[in-house]
């Protein structure tokens, strides 16, 4: 009877301790399975945080570049800005001394001759261009006056018209006119171009009236001034 009830005991203790081991191998074998995974998370996770220390630095590098070539540009711009306004004032200098160059060369000059032909005297007639046969004889005397007394000197030739007609064909028919004095005084007299200024007035300068025949013949003219 002892022996049985011992081997009851001992059937029953093998029934209660195999289910025990049992679930003991089974977490010892899924704990090890969640420590492989973890350390294949943490393996994974010390990649990518490698990785993104890598894409920083990239980043960093980019940056400073980016900051560098702003401040490169923002020189340049600053040095082309400089260098404008530099050549800004250069020019407004170079503008300045040749207004005074000018000015000192006009107030240098003294007229010491004049000629004026006009159509009351036989010359320009209304609306014509050509250089008449009279003021061709007078613009001779002219020169043959210069030569007698030779000097530096310097012609301004002003074209003038009345004021029949519109304006802008009054200043091309004063400026063909005193054209026309200019290429004679250079093809028949020899006279210098740098030396012959032309420029016309139209009929802004007028030296008689406007509503009369003989003021219009009057301001139909070219005003040849020798300066020394």
């Amino acid at each position: 009877m002892r022996k049985s009830l011992l081997a009851a005991s001992i059937l029953a203790l093998s029934v209660v301790v195999a289910p025990a081991c049992a679930s003991k191998k089974f977490v010892r074998t899924e704990v090890g399975n969640v420590n492989s995974k973890v350390d294949t998370l943490t393996g994974t996770v010390e990649e990518t945080q490698e990785r993104t220390r890598r894409n920083e630095e990239r980043i960093g590098v980019v940056d400073e570049k980016a900051e560098a070539a702003g401040r490169s540009a923002t020189s340049a711009r600053a040095a082309a800005d400089a260098a404008a306004a530099a050549a800004k004032d250069v020019d407004g200098k170079v503008v300045t001394v040749n207004n005074r160059v000018t000015a000192v060369e006009a107030a240098s000059r003294r007229l010491i001759y004049e000629v004026t032909l006009s159509e009351d005297q036989g010359n320009f007639a209304f609306n014509k261009t050509d250089l008449p046969d009279a003021a061709k004889a007078r613009l001779d005397q002219m020169v043959t006056d210069l030569k007698a007394d030779p000097k530096g000197v310097f012609i301004e030739i002003e074209g003038h018209t009345d004021n029949v007609g519109g304006t802008d064909i009054n200043e091309r028919i004063g400026l063909e006119r005193a054209e026309a004095v200019k290429r004679y005084l250079y093809e028949q007299h020899q006279v210098p171009l740098h030396k012959i200024n032309v420029i016309s007035y139209g009929e802004d300068k007028p030296v008689a009236p406007n509503n009369t025949r003989d003021g219009r013949a009057q301001n139909r003219r070219v005003v040849v001034k020798v300066l020394s």
